[in-house]
């Protein structure tokens, strides 16, 4: 019944290769279709072209950082309201957090991340991305 629809598709936005490498690798082996951005101008480049349903998004990056990112995303005319955006960010302090709410993000992780940790909040985020038919 369900399983025939198609997996939504994940946007994770990291200049570290190998941190985007894991998380997409860790993703895609739990059935979701994943892209990855190198930078906040690829990042909104496929935004707009792919819609994805959510955006995981480091917040250190250089040239826009992720806050601005979200920023700009949040702002897109068709789907900028329906797109869940996660926040990664080594910072931890209780600023970023509120930066994290006030740039558009809908959920925030600190880094290092577990991965059941991002799995549990990917699969929450969806969930209220994509209400059930």
């Amino acid at each position: 019944m369900g399983d025939s629809v198609r997996s939504p598709t994940i946007l994770v936005v990291d200049d570290n290769h190998d941190n985007a490498e894991i998380v997409r690798r860790f993703l895609e082996a739990r059935g979701y279709g994943v892209l990855v951005a190198r930078d906040g101008d690829e990042a909104v480049a496929i935004f707009d072209a792919v819609r994805p349903a959510l955006v995981l998004m480091d917040v250190m990056m250089p040239g826009r950082s992720g806050w601005e990112v979200c920023r700009v995303l949040r702002q897109h005319p068709v789907h900028g309201r329906n797109v869940r955006i996660i926040m990664l960010t080594a910072l931890g302090d209780w600023d970023d957090k509120q930066e994290a709410l006030q740039s558009g993000a809908d959920d925030y992780l600190t880094k290092p991340v577990e991965l059941s940790t991002l799995l549990t909040h990917v699969q929450r985020n969806l969930a209220i991305a994509t209400p059930a038919a």
